[in-house]
């Protein structure tokens, strides 16, 4: 009789645990979440088809029901009181069947998504990091941050990392997105409600990746990728092979169409071959740098140098720093040394019988599939050195395009494990939270866009409207302007980074319920990821607060609104000019260039006059155009009385690098 009592206790136990599994939750709604006050905030999730359900929430003390469908999903949305909190939702079936949530706050909801500045966390090396942590003690502010994913097509859930939100304390805070930390720290002091935060990003991921498949098809440029992607078959091994064979036709291509292989002979890497009227090339350098190209593609690179009589016969070492990103090195046309990937520095062996007296030439051939593409590092990494002694070469070397990649298209991917596949964000880690109810978004991407500036000015709006119709509303959304990096520009150049900025501006301009947060005057030449995550955070709160929440404060720097030409000066008038133009510090206005009918920039003379510039050059009798911070890293320094930066801009709408 206590063997049967066990057996059935145990039956019975199995069958709870089986029924009770019918009911799930969209993996939004954990213990501690956030939902927006004074909306008819979704929530939804699976369980036996045509099971009904009932959902109470503690805020009203009311119960709805719901049914499931044939395929068991369900959906409710409640009503949700002002701001306040904690309260509990309560979700039970005619099975006894039982969901508590505890810990929910209401409150303000905002999405945050982008690459990696947004993805930054306050332990990745934030300035000022350890008082930032310690001082984060704000239990009213919390944050889920979405699982990287990739997705061929839409899915209707994601994983969370640590699969719940995340409620801010110095224990936990370090793992927040900083961004969005700062940004909703400023919100919560301000406006005195819980913040809710959804981090949905992932660094180094371009535009497209992240709107939505039926809205990018709109996009010529970008329709047959999306149809290709739909097409692919879902069996792993039949996706492999695909990419394999794709990936030998690729390189086959490659080696025919390069410029410096002849019927299978490597001519650029030969000793004698005639490199004279190739580009002068300062190594270290970077190809989009020195403005040699702004295309990716192969290049190939040049170096003669002298051999001592007492090196002949000797093992020689030959040391560079990372090259982007692949490369094939030659000494006297043999091969030395090849390494796959941008990061790492080189170092090849060059054996004792291509080591001979007097003339020699190093020959590296670069295949540069994305980003600056060429020979980095620092100059002490560049050197020649047998047991007899060492050469520096590093300075000035020979360098020539070979083959630009337009010509074949780009380097082929496997397309099921590719964050930069079109659509495969959106898929996994935006469609997803459809249609959890938030107030807005925050962005911060366009690093990985910028040598498509020009096509941003459509991308940008168009994975702006894909979210908002899926969502099924026009929420706000601010854009952190890309901030200053790369060497400083002492002369007036052309600029990708300009140009994406400008598509940035161009967007919020033209867009409704958009705003630009500048931060051209925080940005680190020498790494893209700015440590001054707070300025980024409370410009972006600035705006929101007068924009969406309609503080009257000033919430953007001086903002170009037109030109006009008097004799050999030209006249610029502003927007938000609150406190007046002004330089920090009272210093000399700089970054101003100044063109004629010519197209030729000059460095400009600019003074403040009330709330106007006057701008003008000895060099220019006769001026049509003016810029301003129309650089990769510009020297400049408008703000208002304020203290926000001016956002670059220029009067010309002249043909650019990106188009």
């Amino acid at each position: 009789m206590y063997k049967k009592s066990v057996i059935f206790t145990l039956l019975c136990t199995l069958y709870i645990i089986s029924v009770q599994a019918q009911i799930s939750l969209s993996s939004l709604f954990t213990d501690n979440m956030v939902l927006q006050q004074q909306t008819d905030a979704p929530i939804w999730g699976k369980a036996e088809p045509k099971q009904q359900l009932n959902i109470f929430s503690s805020w009203d003390n009311s119960t709805i029901t719901v049914r499931a469908n044939e395929h068991g999903i369900w959906k409710a949305s409640l009503a949700t009181p002002k701001a306040g909190g904690p309260y509990e939702i309560i979700i039970t079936s005619g099975k006894k069947e039982k969901i508590r949530l505890s810990n929910i706050l209401i409150g303000e909801v905002w999405l945050c998504s982008g690459q990696s500045n947004m993805e930054w966390r306050l332990n990745d090396g934030l300035m000022n990091q350890q008082q930032e942590i310690a001082a984060a003690n704000y239990p009213q502010i919390r944050m889920i941050t979405i699982q990287k994913g990739i997705a061929l097509l839409l899915v209707d859930d994601c994983k969370v990392v640590g699969d719940t939100w995340q409620i801010c304390s110095p224990e936990t805070v370090g793992g927040f997105s900083a961004v969005a930390y700062f940004f909703g720290r400023d919100l919560h002091q301000n406006l005195n409600v819980p913040i809710g935060l959804i981090n949905s990003s992932w660094g180094g991921t371009l535009a497209e990746a992240w709107t939505e498949g039926d809205c990018l098809s709109q996009m010529p440029y970008f329709s047959d990728y999306v149809k290709k992607i739909r097409q692919l078959p879902s069996d792993k091994e039949e996706l492999k092979r695909i990419y394999q064979q794709s990936l030998e036709n690729w390189f086959h291509d490659l080696n025919t169409k390069d410029q410096g292989i002849e019927n299978g002979k490597l001519i650029w890497a030969d000793k004698n071959f005639d490199d004279a009227d190739w580009f002068d090339f300062p190594v270290p350098e970077m190809v989009q740098t020195v403005r040699m190209t702004h295309k990716n593609g192969v290049f190939w690179f040049r170096k003669e140098i002298n051999i001592p009589a007492n090196w002949s016969g000797q093992e020689v070492t030959l040391n560079m720093g990372p090259i982007d990103d692949d490369d094939f090195t030659y000494f006297n046309g043999e091969l030395i040394g090849q390494t796959e990937g941008c990061f790492s520095p080189r170092n090849y062996k060059i054996p004792g019988n291509l080591v001979k007296p007097g003339k020699s030439v190093i020959a590296v051939r670069v295949i540069d599939t994305g980003g600056l593409g060429g020979l980095g590092g620092d100059a002490a990494s560049y050197w020649l050195s047998s047991s007899k002694g060492k050469i520096d070469i590093s300075g000035n070397w020979k360098a020539k395009l070979s083959l630009d990649l337009n010509t074949i298209g780009p380097l082929p991917r496997r397309l099921d494990e590719n964050a930069n596949e079109p659509t495969v964000l959106y898929n996994a880690m935006i469609n997803p939270l459809v249609p959890y109810a938030f107030k807005g978004a925050i962005w911060y991407q366009g690093e990985s866009n910028a040598n498509r500036a020009i096509q941003y000015r459509d991308l940008l709006p168009l994975m702006i409207n894909s979210w908002r119709k899926q969502f099924g509303h026009e929420f706000p959304f601010y854009i952190v302007q890309l901030a200053n990096f790369m060497k400083l520009q002492t002369e007036p150049v052309e600029s990708s980074w300009a140009e994406l900025r400008e598509a940035q501006s161009l967007t919020a301009k033209n867009l409704n319920n958009t705003g630009v947060a500048v931060a051209i005057d925080i940005g680190e030449a020498n790494d893209i990821h700015p440590r001054n995550k707070q300025d980024v955070g409370k410009r972006l709160a600035l705006a929101a607060r007068a924009q969406t929440y309609g503080e009257k404060i000033t919430y953007s720097g001086p903002v170009y609104k037109t030109y006009k030409i008097e004799g050999n000066a030209i006249r610029l008038s502003f927007e938000h000019t609150d406190g007046g133009l002004q330089t920090k510090n009272g210093e000399k206005l700089q970054g101003f260039t100044i063109a004629g009918v010519d197209h030729k920039f000059y460095w400009a003379d600019a003074g403040i006059d009330g709330d106007e510039i006057i701008v003008s050059s000895p060099e220019v009798e006769f001026p049509v155009a003016v810029r301003y911070a129309w650089a990769d890293n510009p020297i400049c320094n408008l703000y208002n009385g304020a203290g926000l930066p001016a956002s670059p801009f220029r009067t010309d709408s002249w043909r650019g690098l990106t188009e």
